[in-house]
């Protein structure tokens, strides 16, 4: 059914968004109390779409019979609206205080406003072009946020954004006229539209897996998300947690599972490729992580580790590695981008940013390092925290896989291991210096150390609290990505 408010939560934060710029307001209370309204507004908007006008879609535009812009709200654009509509309003609360000490905060809460509109858009698009455009709109309008400090670190940090962004955008881009000429059909549907695929596809499908992948972080395809960390703690929690990289992870289920499809690339291969360098980004992200001393590198490389534990339930093209892959992304959105808001309250309120300064900052920052040390637990796997229900769904449906003929599914089983492993060593690191100091530490060090102000801390508290509370209604929600996971709600 053609139903017209599908792009209603799209149009509104561009549009909103463009507005704000011309708007002269009064001072800066003023114009973050706007973006935090037009914010909750649309996230209303959305969740409510997603209950009332599931299976909903709206042709916009017809270029030819199978060319179109089109939108459509099913099971899997709800797992990524829902995490993206529940984060932003949250993560624009903090960012009206945190972008106080960053300046030119009409400029970045109207790109911010933008950003939404469009990650929303990825979300709800039917068909390869759709998804296409937005993905490639979500880099440039990212892009004034990546270098808003306009610094040469930030300049230097935006050519690498736009050059990997764009690099690996244009090899999807290659992948999807393949797949439009030899099977004319570029429309989402569970399953996939390939009928007698031409061998060629196999190498179309690599094309977008490895160009949908530089924004999922892919080793060597990385380097601009670390390089990104120089933005506002604002900004990278958004790259890192919840919209780009995030996008690029969707942007592969959509392409693996309903446009490929698994019955096509299962046993090819490509399946053997990709999931060896998902494998490989794994065991390097979470390596180059323990090695970093810079707080937010270490969780940019922490990212890079994670985001492979999804692709790589993809790779394995199974119901319930789908499944164990959705609930991934959503509890990594969770609780990565509270420690990054963590690392953000130590630089605003303390101006540290390095491992090695923040000895002894839990006798200070008491509600703040409770959070991080919650949400690391949560992060490394360690039961009944949801990090560890959805590394458990990954690594028994990579066991169910394994076979004499195959044994990438157990080498991707030990990364997973290994990767926990690496991930308790990173962040319990920070854990002991902020809670045991050294002998000879000095407690006078601590004396102008503060607390973050209340809205940092209510967002990180209230994030922490949902993802905690994952463990109470684990069931039903497993339940529904399952049926998501099958092609359905």
């Amino acid at each position: 059914m053609n139903n017209i408010l599908v792009i209603l939560p799209v149009i509104l934060p561009l549009v909103l968004g463009y507005a704000s710029l011309h708007i002269k307001f009064e001072n800066d209370k003023k114009c973050t109390d706007y973006a935090i309204i037009c914010t909750a507004v649309n996230s209303i908007i959305v969740f409510v779409m997603l209950f009332m006008l599931a299976g909903e879609s709206v042709n916009v535009f017809t270029f030819t019979d199978a060319l179109s812009i089109k939108f459509r709200i099913d099971g899997l654009g709800c797992v990524f609206a829902g995490m993206v509509s529940f984060l932003w309003p949250l993560a624009t609360v903090y960012a009206s205080e945190y972008m106080k000490h960053e300046g030119k905060m009409q400029k970045f809460f109207a790109f911010y406003l933008m950003t939404f509109g469009v990650t929303v858009g990825l979300a709800f698009s039917a068909n390869m072009l759709t998804m296409y455009l937005c993905y490639e709109a979500l880099t440039f309008i990212t892009l004034p946020l990546v270098t808003h400090s306009m610094d040469k670190r930030a300049e230097y940090a935006g050519k690498k954004y736009i050059v990997y962004s764009v690099g690996g955008a244009s090899l999807s881009f290659i992948g999807m006229m393949l797949m439009l000429f030899y099977n004319s059909s570029i429309e989402f549907v569970y399953g996939g539209v390939v009928a007698d695929g031409e061998p060629v596809l196999l190498v179309a499908y690599l094309l977008m897996f490895i160009g949908f992948g530089v924004k999922a972080a892919i080793f060597p395809l990385h380097g601009w998300l670390p390089a990104a960390s120089v933005a506002p703690t604002t900004v990278t929690a958004l790259l890192h947690a919840v919209a780009v990289v995030k996008a690029g992870v969707f942007a592969i289920m959509r392409t693996t599972y309903y446009f490929f499809g698994t019955g096509f690339l299962k046993g090819t291969w490509v399946q053997d490729v990709v999931m060896c360098i998902a494998i490989v980004t794994i065991l390097f992200g979470s390596w180059s992580a323990a090695r970093s001393r810079h707080l937010k590198r270490r969780f940019a490389f922490s990212t890079v580790s994670q985001l492979s534990y999804i692709l790589f339930g993809v790779t394995l093209m199974t119901a319930e590695s789908f499944k164990g892959s959705m609930a991934h992304m959503l509890f990594h959105g969770l609780i990565k981008i509270v420690l990054f808001y963590t690392a953000g309250a130590i630089l605003y309120t303390n101006h540290r940013e390095y491992v090695d300064e923040i000895e002894g900052f839990a006798r200070k920052m008491s509600k703040t390092f409770w959070l991080f040390t919650l949400c690391s637990i949560a992060l490394i796997g360690i039961p009944p925290l949801p990090g560890f229900l959805s590394k458990f769904t990954l690594a028994t449906s990579a066991v169910a896989e394994m076979s004499a003929d195959n044994i990438l599914p157990f080498i991707g089983v030990c990364a997973l291991m290994f990767s926990a492993f690496m991930t308790a060593i990173y962040l319990f690191e920070i854990i002991i210096k902020a809670y045991f100091p050294s002998k000879c530490f000095n407690d006078l060090h601590l004396d102008e150390v503060k607390e973050a102000p209340d809205r940092l801390f209510v967002p990180m508290a209230v994030i922490s609290a949902v993802m905690v509370s994952v463990i109470f209604w684990a069931n039903p929600l497993f339940d529904f990505l399952g049926n998501v996971a099958k092609g359905g709600f």
